[in-house]
């Protein structure tokens, strides 16, 4: 079942933040995970206050999520990351695939095309 790294982040060191990034996403790569989401324009639709930056990282499931996070490599980004910025980080169990609602395609009834 996929497991999701979910981070809402404060960046207090913008120029050394983005230095760790690439460094930080290899080791996402090596683990098998993928940004999903983050970085970008963030709609608050209830409660506050609204975050600054959010990402979203996929993993195929709960046990790689810890493995990347306590991993040597991820370790030495996250020593910069926390230097640089404030905020918490959670690791969420996904839905099993064979539970997911299918989505309705473009155009096939069931929503806005």
């Amino acid at each position: 079942m996929p497991a999701y790294v979910v981070g809402e982040i404060h960046i207090t060191d913008p120029v050394a933040y983005q230095a760790q990034v690439p460094v930080a996403l290899a080791t996402v790569a090596r683990f098998g995970g993928r940004v999903v989401a983050g970085g970008g324009k963030i709609e608050l639709l209830d409660g506050g206050p609204m975050p600054e930056r959010i990402v979203v990282i996929e993993f195929p499931d709960a046990e790689t999520a810890r493995r990347w996070y306590r991993s040597d490599e991820y370790q030495a980004a996250l020593k910069v990351r926390l230097s640089t910025s404030q905020g918490r980080v959670f690791l969420i169990d996904g839905v099993e695939p064979s539970l997911r609602p299918a989505w309705p395609r473009p155009g096939a009834g069931g929503g806005p095309s």
